[in-house]
């Protein structure tokens, strides 16, 4: 199991959610301390520790830490703003 970690960037990001994808977003990060690496996640290319995960039109961005067990949830964006 990994701690989950979630960045003040990601904190505000919340804030901007619509309450019903926010709904959808929760669990989602939730499950990343059972499973950092669930189906459907991708590997950010030019990063050694960045993953994505999609949720609707909402991508969030995470790292892992293999060796800390931590999971550090960085942005949680549109995905129009996800990789800016």
């Amino acid at each position: 199991m990994y701690d989950l970690h979630i960045e003040r960037n990601a904190e505000k990001d919340f804030k901007k959610i619509p309450k019903n994808d926010f709904l959808k977003i929760i669990p989602e990060i939730k499950s990343l301390s059972n499973n950092p690496r669930p189906a459907g996640c991708r590997k950010i290319t030019g990063t050694d520790h960045s993953w994505r995960i999609r949720i609707g039109d909402y991508r969030v961005i995470y790292d892992i830490d293999d060796k800390l067990k931590i999971v550090r949830v960085l942005k949680i964006r549109h995905r129009k703003d996800a990789y800016r």
